[in-house]
Order: structure tokens, then C-alpha cells, then sequence
């Protein structure tokens, strides 16, 4: 693989979250290369010609649009975002039977021009996606990965640092399981500074973290994408980000612990599915996963998420 400032990145997926995502690859400097690829012509064109007017102001790389799939040939990383659209309403499940449908079309083309590449699927229901592309493509288990908690450790970390009263970035916290309604926050393993959260006496002037504060932060884990589709339609900033920074630490082969959905086979009696734990993040993509220590009821939670996803791809014939 390419180096970060000489990799080329693929975003297939050209509607808010993909060119999100690739505004944000390209601030950060995590690509040389962009390629936008998407059936609708003049919008993946018009949006490859946004970003690239606006390349003087970022690091230096090339940006190109096209409907031919061949525009993701050589790519170092694939991010896969295209995919039907959440409705309010909708679970991230409601959309499993189209998305693994466009899973199963779009993958052996992807790898036929990519095949080197590692891919990273945001497109919801993501657990099940990532595991169908996993099928689809007869991929090595490290190189085929997920967004999966990743987005929902970030509103974790934000919702826990906004009730005690310190920066984001101090709060070390994980949520663990599917991407969705049975998403699992890690508070056992959560520390601030290097203390046990749950053993953090408040800072002054802070409520205590009671547990029904952890209850209703646990609720806006799950939930939050619900209030934002609800009110805007879809999400987009948060996701972009938080896959740009996936695809950094994979163009940077840096080795990153991040809470990425892969295939688990093995892990605390879990197996034969994909879901989130944290998982170290480099150049060749989704490598070991580690043992994140886990209270008897994150444990059990876990296998009920594994059991929910793993009875999802089943009913979409996986």
C-alpha cells in the first residue's frame, strides 16, 4: 500500500455521506488521490469538481468523478457508502435486504479493478453489509471492514466528557456490538486520565454519574441518529469524520485501536459474526482484536448483539 500522502482513495457512494467523507479524507490529508464513483452521472462529476475547486486550500491531491467503476482502479482503500437512504422511522435494519442486494452486485466488480485495496463499508445495516462483502468477495477477514462503533464510541466520548467537565479527547470509552439499537457501551473499561470512570468522584459544580445518567447516555448513543434523520434527513458530518479517520489510520498504517466491525471468530464464544471491538487498525486493514475487559452484563449484552446480527444476515440468506 501506498504511503498516506501518495495513497489513492475510492469513495463509491457520491450523496451526502461519501462526499462528506471525502472532503474529509482530503482536509486531512489522508489520500493523494480521490476517486468518486456513482451511477448518477452528473452528480458524482459535479461533486468531484466541488472538491477539486477547492484543493488550493487543502493539501495537495487530485480529485475525479465518474459512473465507470474503473475509476477506482489501483485504489489503496474502497469506502463503500452507496446504499438505500434511512427514512425516519426506519431502523438501520429495514434497510438490510437492498443494501446486501447492492453488496452482492458491487463487490466482485470492486475487487476485480481493486483488488489489492482494503475495503471499508459505512453503508447501514453496517455489521451486516460488511459481513455479506465479506461473502461476496472471498476477501482475506483483514481486509474487508466496517465503520461499525466507531461513530457511535465518538457520541460515547462526547456525551460522557459534556456531563463531567473535560475535553472529549480525555475521555478514553468504547462501545462495542452491532451499529444500531443493540450497541453495547463499554462502561467498565472507560477512563478519564487514566482513572475508572465509575470510580471518578465529579469535578466541581458536576452532577454525579449516577445510573440513570448513564441509562440516558446510553439511550442517546443508540438514538441520536434517529433525532438527526428525523430532523435533517440523514447523517452525514459525524460518519464523514469518522471514516476519514478509519481510512488515516489504514493509508498511515498506524495501527490504531479502534472499535471497527470485522468477522469475529473465537472472541469470548462469539463466532461467524461481524461486530465491533476494539480492534487494532493499520495498512493491511482489520488486524487483532482485542480483549477489552467486559462486566458480566457487557458480556452477555455482546452475545445479544451478535445473536440479533447474526439472525439479520440470516434473513437476508447469508
Amino acid at each position: 500500500m501506498q504511503a498516506g500522502t501518495t495513497a489513492k482513495v475510492a469513495v463509491v457512494g457520491a450523496g451526502s455521506v461519501g462526499a462528506t467523507l471525502a472532503y474529509a479524507v482530503l482536509i486531512r490529508g489522508a489520500a493523494r488521490e480521490v476517486a468518486l464513483y456513482d451511477v448518477d452521472t452528473a452528480k458524482v462529476r459535479a461533486q468531484a469538481l466541488d472538491l477539486a475547486h477547492g484543493i488550493q486550500f487543502m493539501p495537495m491531491a487530485r480529485v475525479e468523478g465518474s459512473d465507470d467503476v474503473a475509476v477506482c482502479a489501483g485504489a489503496d482503500v474502497v469506502v463503500v457508502t452507496a446504499g438505500a437512504k434511512q427514512q425516519p422511522g426506519q431502523t438501520r435494519m429495514d434497510l438490510a435486504a437492498k443494501t446486501v442486494g447492492l453488496a452482492r452486485t458491487l463487490m466482485p466488480q470492486l475487487v476485480e479493478v481493486a483488488p489489492h485495496a482494503v475495503f471499508l463499508m459505512v453503508t447501514n445495516p453496517v455489521d451486516v453489509v460488511t459481513y455479506a462483502a465479506l461473502k461476496y468477495s472471498d476477501l482475506p477477514r483483514t481486509q474487508v471492514l466496517g465503520s461499525g462503533a466507531v461513530l457511535d464510541s465518538s457520541r460515547f466520548r462526547y456525551l460522557i466528557a459534556d456531563h463531567v467537565g473535560v475535553a472529549v479527547q480525555n475521555v478514553h470509552a468504547y462501545v462495542a456490538g452491532e451499529h444500531g439499537d443493540t450497541a453495547v457501551p463499554l462502561w467498565s473499561s472507560a477512563t478519564i486520565g487514566g482513572v475508572p470512570l465509575l470510580e471518578l468522584d465529579p469535578f466541581d459544580g458536576r452532577e454525579p454519574l449516577t445510573q440513570e445518567v448513564r441509562d440516558a447516555i446510553t439511550h442517546d448513543v443508540v438514538h441520536s441518529a434517529y433525532d438527526i434523520i428525523a430532523g435533517k434527513g440523514a447523517t452525514a458530518y459525524a460518519i464523514g469524520l469518522a471514516a476519514s479517520r478509519i481510512v488515516e489510520a489504514i493509508t498511515n498504517d498506524e495501527h490504531r485501536i479502534m472499535p471497527v466491525s470485522s468477522l469475529v471468530n473465537g472472541y469470548r464464544g462469539i463466532d461467524d459474526v461481524c461486530l465491533s471491538v476494539p480492534t487494532m487498525v493499520s495498512h493491511d486493514g482489520a488486524g487483532t482484536l482485542l480483549p477489552t475487559p467486559l462486566s458480566d452484563a457487557e458480556l452477555t449484552a455482546l452475545h445479544r448483539s451478535a445473536d440479533a446480527l447474526r439472525a439479520a444476515a440470516a434473513e437476508v440468506g447469508l
